[in-house]
């Protein structure tokens, strides 16, 4: 098992990847290839960038946390669109957007023990 798999939040980016793979399945044929890719890879993004970024130092780490709330903040605006087309129900919107706030939370609390750390 390498170091990042034991982080919480990786563990959390994976399992909200899980539930967005279940979600875009509920988005009509013409968003294939549109929204759901743009989704997906917001999504994916999150779990590569804690992995990429926990082999380097603890500021390229910092740095690569700092992408993966970008990634989430991608992945709260297509829930929005999702749920403004009603393309998913009030609960899946409001089960994404705890999900995503979670992690983000935790982006920035590895952040600032990163930081502690560096000093």
């Amino acid at each position: 098992m390498f170091d990042f798999e034991k982080l919480m939040v990786y563990q959390k980016a994976l399992d909200h990847t899980d539930f967005v793979y279940d979600l875009i399945k509920k988005f009509p044929f013409e968003e294939k290839g549109n929204l759901t890719d743009q989704y997906r890879r917001a999504a994916i993004s999150v779990s590569l960038n804690i992995a990429e970024g926990s082999a380097g130092t603890k500021k390229e780490f910092h740095n690569f946390l700092r992408i993966t709330k970008r990634s989430l903040r991608e992945c709260l605006v297509c829930t929005t669109i999702a749920s403004r087309r009603k393309y998913i129900t009030e609960k899946d919107q409001e089960s994404s957007r705890a999900q995503i706030a979670e992690m983000s939370k935790m982006c920035t609390g590895l952040q600032k023990y990163l930081i502690r750390k560096q000093i």
